[in-house]
């Protein structure tokens, strides 16, 4: 049993953060380990910034990542993994996991902000971690499901699939089966084995 491990999940009001942040907290419940998980946002309405942290172990305290303290974050757009990239450090060894996904906030229209490129993005969060892992998650899921809703659990499988998250894949289906809805589980099963598939 570890110690401890700290997740980051960040992304926009719609896109499953906090169903993410559930299904990995339920997972690590199951499995045996201590978990703490929080939200933290303003509007998480569709196009508001949300944040959830999930952090399990032996023993954990707090629900909250310290800054520089977690092992994982997770980026469901570009722009939010940026915001939240303070939580990463290159001593800790954060990868960052990331969709190749962008949707331009209110800002970019009506105060012509400009949104960073891709490659500047990236660079930024290498220097707060180890690893920049970017996929094309939500247009993958749109290519072969129809629907860009199960992003996020294609993400995760990803994550699970590398080891990147120390949880069994068993325990995530059976978490995902107490979290999601009955008439959304079946796609998110067969999204969650496609990834998991393709290795």
């Amino acid at each position: 049993m570890i110690k401890e491990f700290n997740i980051v999940i960040s992304g926009i009001g719609g896109q499953g953060v906090l169903t993410l942040s559930q299904i990995i907290a339920n997972a690590a419940f199951l499995q045996g380990y201590d978990v703490k998980a929080s939200e933290l946002h303003g509007l998480a309405q569709r196009g508001g910034h949300i944040e959830s942290h999930v952090r399990f172990g032996k023993k954990i305290y707090s629900s909250l990542v310290l800054e520089g303290k977690a092992n994982l974050i997770f980026g469901l757009e570009l722009l939010e993994a940026l915001r939240v990239c303070y939580y990463g450090s290159k001593e800790i060894g954060t990868i960052f996991l990331i969709d190749n996904y962008s949707i331009p906030p209110l800002s970019v229209y009506v105060s012509n902000e400009k949104y960073p490129k891709q490659e500047e993005i990236i660079s930024i969060l290498k220097k707060f971690g180890s690893k920049v892992i970017s996929l094309d998650a939500t247009k993958e899921t749109m290519k072969n499901f129809g629907t860009s809703l199960p992003s996020n659990v294609y993400l995760l499988s990803y994550a699970i699939s590398k080891k990147l998250i120390p949880l069994d894949p068993n325990f995530i289906l059976k978490a995902m089966k107490e979290v999601l809805p009955e008439k959304f589980y079946e796609l998110n099963e067969r999204v969650f084995k496609f990834v998991q598939e393709k290795g």
